[in-house]
């Protein structure tokens, strides 16, 4: 009875443990989903505002008629430069800027993808980077573009760009060609030619529709022709390839196509043409992210309303300080062999392009727009110009009034912001410098009341800063306490004290109901502050998040006395150990975090723990030579991979050589595991059944599923490179190999080496599948790694529990005794630490995954070439996680060799994260280049992100090694006796 009495005690407990770890996880999850969104609220905010007037243009429109031409995906450099004979790629575009009108190179912001990129050119205004989750959907929220404020708007071009703008808009007429032509596996140079075509269609149909043609001939009319092809032609093929330069030809040819098109057709000399790109393209084939090559892009500008060529003198001082949006400098001087050194280059953002175009047509300009109008591309006097300059300007400042004005409205302590507290004063003096003819004045007044505005803007945008920053930094603090007390009270001796203590504790539930009670007092009165100043409802989930967490560590009161209790008497030399260990975790911590800025850390991490690991095994288990040898090699040889470069050369025989390669790896590993009798050390991981197969059918399968992946690899490749094309029977056996490969594992032996031979083998197929180059070699030197940290756990297993080294008992804390399964003692921080530090290279084993423009998109086009966001995303992020799946497996299979509890460890796991993710919180910015912002935020967002899918992960794995089988190590000693 008194058995059954503790037997059902303890499985009390272990439920009671339970509830309280789906309760953190669940809070978990919401908490980091909550906090990433605050960096959108303390940096980022979107500065889309309504109630605003727009401000009409006080003089004639230079133009009558505006064309805009959007290159999607071209890069300026590749539009510049010439061909290695010495001609240009885009002779027509090129005569305009030497002859007719003016050029430059636009500045794109991160997210450099097609939907903020268009909504910055045609709106004038940056969406925050969250966008880049909008990217084909039709716009959700309602802004003013220079389409909205024409008087109609003819359109044509791809499915994904065209509606967002068009759709629900009644003037304007449109037109897009089906996804289905988005063909990776061709040359999609076709897709700007429809475009064209569609719209010489629209001319020559208005011959025979009079309405049509009374549409055409309108004042502040807008022609826009998206051209997808280089964007498709990048992806596929990479912006140096032969397909990519020739689209860029053709591009050029319909640009002249379009210009004479038009002049014949309107004959009034009263057009104006705009030619841009929304976003570059990386060498890899990809963007998103804020290197140069995605958002440097060209702008050429002729027509209506544009000036003329500008030469230069010899002696003629250039300035190369161009400042973008964010006041950052840039100061790259025109390339010598672009041969336009002797033409004047107008740099501007990106968003200043929509004023321009609202300018030359005479139309308000979008009442969001941020862009400075530049008035060096626009054929003015100078009353107009500076007529031109303060309409902008105006607008500028209304969209600082309005957020003056709402902020006032809500805040109990208005702090305005002081430059432009005396505004209506400053435009009163710009009108009268104008009524006096000194426009000059005029002109350097208006700039800087519009430089001020934009301050001002920004002030608006980041007016809860200090608040923010301060309530999510003690929420991310307050959930790693609630994660220790918990880590404390489930896993270790610590809830034995507890109990004792709670005994002497009578008072307890008085007090914690006083702690709840002051708590939600506390929450509902930040609420009720939240609600008079009515702030955003994120804001009352980042307090309420926070006062939550706070209230729960103070309930916990009783737990933190026994701790201060048990702290205060240990020995000296055990709090000296748990200071050593902790200062130790930081500092491989830290090193985490400054890989995510250099990956060659990696590179001398792993030499370093390969000697390491090596000699610790020499020196306490010198008969085991040949595995501190392997160690020392795998380690070594996973090291190169950090040295390589991020942008993944294709290489289709290394990919199949790879395959080979795996085959070894798992010969190799079948062998180790046959050759396991008689060895304690062995057969700590190997199969309990002697009476089996060698190598089991199952394991010849797998092997022959590896071959066959490498076999349509150089199917796939080839047929693609020769035809253009991927056959459907190509994409099924694609599919069929990479699914079946991975339903095999579930039918292995259960035994440890066994199983995880078996998951290496299932997910090498779809890994091979999705590959291009080196990182197929990865994926086996990372499973090597992952062996050797196997073999140095049972190293140290073998020698704490067979013989008591001091070496290994020091590390052993003496609070919390190492004989108890299932619980966690201070050495076993090792454990975690090194998940995190595999976890993290496989992050960064094949690149840089900390950029949105890192995804090779070329890696999906095996199994699918028809453009299909969604998908291609999936099949991305797949591949993303295989290596990712390998290192959890390896880690839930040590939890069970050590007798450890996996989710205790899972838990350490998420805390080291957490102290990750506060760094790159403070690390976060929204001034520098575009690259410094961009990786800031995929930063915060990769540690934010990473305790949901590792936690996916964990459920995912589970399913593959939650069977497996381990020995104890007192079984194979009674075996052995």
């Amino acid at each position: 009875m008194a058995g059954e009495g503790i037997l059902s005690g303890g499985e009390q407990r272990k439920q009671q443990v339970w509830r309280r770890e789906r309760w953190l996880v669940a809070l978990g999850i919401v908490l980091h989903a909550v906090y990433l969104l605050s960096i959108f609220d303390i940096y980022f905010k979107t500065p889309i505002v309504h109630g605003m007037d727009p401000v009409p243009q006080r003089f004639p429109a230079p133009a009558k008629r505006l064309v805009l031409l959007v290159a999607d995906g071209l890069r300026a450099d590749k539009f510049f430069e010439p061909e290695s004979d010495g001609r240009f790629r885009a002779p027509f575009l090129r005569s305009v800027m030497l002859e007719k009108g003016r050029w430059g190179v636009s500045h794109a912001r991160p997210p450099t993808e097609s939907r903020p990129g268009h909504v910055a050119i045609i709106a004038g205004f940056y969406e925050d980077p969250s966008a880049v989750t909008k990217g084909w959907k039709a716009n959700p929220v309602e802004f003013d573009s220079v389409f909205n404020r024409s008087i109609h708007t003819f359109a044509f071009g791809s499915p994904d760009i065209i509606p967002i703008f068009c759709r629900g808009l009644p003037h304007s007429t449109w037109g897009s060609y089906p996804h289905e032509f988005e063909d990776f596996a061709t040359d999609a140079s076709f897709l700007d030619q429809w475009s064209f075509d569609q719209f010489y269609s629209l001319l020559n149909r208005s011959y025979d529709d009079n309405k049509l043609r009374e549409l055409l001939l309108q004042d502040n009319v807008v022609i826009f022709l998206h051209l997808l092809g280089c964007d498709t032609n990048g992806h596929a093929h990479r912006p140096y390839s032969s397909i990519y330069l020739n689209n860029v030809k053709v591009v050029d040819q319909i640009a002249e196509n379009v210009y004479n098109l038009v002049e014949n057709y309107f004959k009034d000399n009263r057009t104006a043409y705009i030619f841009t790109a929304d976003h570059g393209m990386s060498d890899k084939g990809s963007h998103g992210d804020g290197h140069p090559t995605n958002t440097d892009t060209p702008l050429v500008a002729w027509g209506a309303g544009i000036k003329g060529p500008k030469r230069l003198s010899y002696n003629y001082q250039r300035d190369y300080n161009f400042r973008f949006v964010d006041d950052h400098k840039h100061d790259m001087p025109t390339p010598s062999e672009w041969g336009l050194t002797s033409i004047e280059r107008v740099d501007v953002n990106q968003a200043d392009i929509a004023p321009l175009m609202a300018t030359l047509v005479g139309l308000p300009c979008p009442v969001n727009s941020v862009g400075n109008l530049p008035l060096q591309y626009l054929q003015l006097n100078k009353g107009e110009g500076v007529e031109a300059a303060l309409a902008n300007t105006k607008e500028i400042l209304n969209q600082f009034l309005r957020k003056s004005q709402l902020k006032q409205l809500s805040s109990l302590r208005f702090k305005p912001f002081m430059p432009l507290i005396n505004y209506s004063s400053v435009l009163g003096q710009i009108e009268d410098f104008i009524s006096a003819h000194d426009y000059d004045a005029a002109m350097k007044s208006s700039e800087n009341l519009r430089r001020l505005s934009l301050a001002g803007i920004h002030y608006f945008q980041t007016y809860d800063w200090l608040m923010l920053m301060s309530t999510v930094t003690l929420g991310y603090v307050g959930w790693m306490i609630n994660l220790v007390l918990h880590i404390l009270q489930s896993y270790t001796f610590l809830s034995r004290n507890l109990s004792v203590k709670k005994n002497q504790a009578p008072s307890r539930g008085s007090m914690m109901k006083k702690i709840y009670l002051t708590g939600g007092l506390l929450m509902g009165f930040i609420s009720v502050i939240l609600i008079i100043e009515k702030s955003p409802i994120l804001y009352h989930a980042y307090a309420s998040m926070t006062v939550f967490l706070w209230t729960r560590i103070f309930s916990n009161i009783q737990l933190l006395k026994v701790i201060w209790w048990l702290l205060s008497n240990r020995s000296l030399k055990s709090n000296l150990n748990l200071l050593a260990t902790s200062a130790l975790a930081f500092f491989i911590l830290e090193l985490l975090v400054s890989s995510f800025f250099e990956r060659k850390l990696y590179t001398w991490c792993f030499l370093f723990v390969g000697v390491v690991a090596a000699a610790f095994m020499v020196t306490f288990a010198p008969h085991r030579f040949l595995t501190a040898a392997y160690v020392l090699v795998a380690c070594w040889f996973l090291s190169l991979f950090t040295l390589m470069p991020a942008e993944i050369p294709d290489n289709t025989n290394l990919v199949i050589a790879s395959g080979a390669f795996i085959i070894i790896v798992a010969l190799s590993s079948m062998w180790f595991d046959a050759t396991s009798e008689g060895n304690n050390f062995k057969q700590l991981i190997t199969q309990s059944d002697r009476n089996k197969l060698k190598f089991p059918v199952l394991f010849y399968a797998q092997v022959l599923l590896v071959g066959l992946s490498s076999v349509m690899v150089v199917l796939s490749t080839t047929h693609r490179a020769e035809k253009r094309e991927l056959l459907v029977v190509h994409q099924l056996a694609n599919w069929l190999i990479a699914g079946l490969s991975m339903i095999l594992p579930f039918f292995s032996k259960p035994a440890l080496l066994t199983r995880l031979t078996s998951i290496f083998l299932g997910f090498a197929p779809p890994f091979l599948l999705l590959s291009i180059g080196y990182e197929a070699v990865f994926y086996s030197a990372l499973a090597l790694v992952l062996m050797g940290w196997i073999l140095v756990e049972c190293t140290i297993m073998c020698m704490t529990k067979g013989k008591e080294f001091p070496f290994i008992a020091n590390l052993e804390d003496k609070l919390i005794s190492r004989h108890e399964e299932s619980t966690l003692n201070l050495s076993h921080i090792r454990v975690p630490l090194a998940f995190m530090v595999l976890f993290n290279v496989a992050f960064f084993g094949t690149g840089n995954f900390a950029s949105i423009a890192s995804f090779e998109i070329s890696s999906v086009y095996r199994f699918i070439t028809i453009f299909s966001p969604f998908l291609m995303a999936a099949l991305l992020i797949f591949k993303l996680f295989i290596p990712f799946m390998l290192v959890i497996c390896v880690f839930s299979a040590l939890t069970k060799l050590l007798q450890v509890p996996r989710l205790g460890c899972y838990f350490l796991v998420i805390l080291f994260s957490d102290v990750m993710t506060i760094h790159f919180f403070f690390l976060v910015r929204n001034t520098g280049s575009w690259m410094e912002i961009g990786n800031s935020i995929s930063h915060f967002g990769i540690m934010s992100a990473q305790v949901v899918f590792i936690l996916l992960l964990f459920a995912l794995t589970n399913i593959y090694t939650k069977d497996i089988e381990v020995r104890s190590f007192s079984s194979l000693s009674r075996k052995k006796m």
